[in-house]
């Protein structure tokens, strides 16, 4: 805290030019407190000011500051169509920024964190876009997909309500976006218990996002895994757990891929998968675990393919440890699986995760990059 109030100042009203009034940058209410570094970030307390801190404001602190102060004069016309372009430029970049920090934190289930910066992102896209584009569509969603997993059921259906309704009349908003609206309406309508009409839009978005990435990609089966959360509140758990495995079989190629392809060309993991994409997978894998402790049929094949999809995550992170325990698990449950075309790649994959363990305590050093490490916050 102590901290904090070193980044906040008072407001002296006296200094404000004639007429204008600074507004809180998360609930929009009189500020009196100012973030000293950009000078240009106004909180109504500094309960507000920590808040958006945490949840955006420390990323894009210094590029507001050109966004948020007065425009310089320019004579001529080149100038200031030069100036115009760097800004919308500046405003672009901050939409991207703003809406993957939401995006990742939202895949951690800090909704909270996430919310100051998908504010941001759609004050941004108003902005660059107007009040009525489609490209402001993804900030609406991912306000609502935050909204309902605060609880906040009433503002969620406010946000889906302006996002289905620029979508309906833009004939060009993309499947991509109509996929994940689809799936957030289904989210609304699970919060609300209303199965039915959950898997209805649930059903439109696995279509919407096959039509976009294809039946075997990642981004399809989320759609595929908040079905079978319905099937199983619904205690239809036979269909239920085939989309589960079906879910496991979808990151277990996928990652398997990442891992080929990181080990034949030593492409840094990063660069083959990205961090929304990482905090997604562990994500899914893990409520994967969940599900199958819940339910009372064993599915050996299913732990199976969870189990060395983790491993092969925990070997691109560098924890080759957990990386065996997670493969040995994947192993022992693949073995009581009849004629299991796994055995063979997890008995490779552990042999691989031995060898690498061996290097490194050979040599003191790892071999592995460590793509799982965030920066301290």
């Amino acid at each position: 805290m102590v901290k904090m109030m070193k980044m906040a100042m008072m407001i002296n009203p006296l200094a404000l030019p004639k007429g204008q009034h600074k507004l809180c940058e998360l609930c929009q209410k009189p500020a009196h407190v100012q973030c000293t570094k950009c000078r240009v970030t106004f909180y109504c307390n500094a309960s507000h000011q920590q808040a958006d801190w945490v949840g955006i404001h420390q990323k894009v602190c210094q590029l507001l500051v050109p966004l948020r102060t007065a425009v310089p004069f320019h004579a001529l016309q080149v100038d200031r169509d030069h100036h115009s372009a760097q800004i919308r430029q500046r405003k672009e970049q901050l939409i991207e920024i703003s809406r993957a920090t939401a995006q990742r934190k939202l895949l951690e289930g800090l909704h909270m964190e996430a919310l100051p910066a998908a504010q941001l992102c759609l004050r941004s896209a108003r902005e660059v876009f107007g009040c009525s584009a489609v490209e402001l569509v993804p900030a609406y969603l991912l306000l609502a997909e935050i909204n309902i997993g605060l609880a906040y059921v009433a503002e969620a259906k406010e946000y889906l309500t302006q996002a289905e309704w620029t979508a309906l009349r833009s004939p060009g908003c993309s499947r991509a976006v109509r996929h994940q609206l689809q799936r957030n309406l289904g989210r609304l309508y699970i919060a609300e218990e209303n199965l039915e009409w959950a898997l209805f839009h649930l059903a439109n978005d696995v279509y919407y996002a096959t039509e976009e990435f294809g039946l075997d990609s990642p981004k399809t089966c989320g759609g595929y895994l908040l079905m079978a959360n319905v099937f199983f509140i619904q205690e239809k758990t036979d269909i239920a757990m085939s989309l589960y495995t079906k879910v496991a079989s979808t990151w277990h190629d996928h990652l398997s891929e990442v891992l080929e392809s990181h080990v034949h060309s030593s492409a840094a993991v990063e660069d083959l998968l990205d961090e929304i994409r990482w905090v997604e997978a562990e994500g899914t894998l893990h409520s994967l675990l969940e599900a199958q402790r819940q339910s009372t049929q064993e599915q050996p094949y299913l732990l199976a393919l969870v189990s060395h999809a983790l491993a092969v995550l925990c070997l691109l992170a560098g924890d080759l440890a957990q990386a065996l325990e997670f493969g040995r698990k994947a192993l022992s449950n693949s073995q009581l699986v009849p004629d299991c075309s796994l055995v063979e790649p997890i008995q490779g994959f552990l042999q691989l995760a031995e060898q690498r363990l061996g290097e490194r305590d050979g040599s003191g050093a790892g071999v592995i990059t460590d793509a799982g490490d965030e920066p301290s916050q």
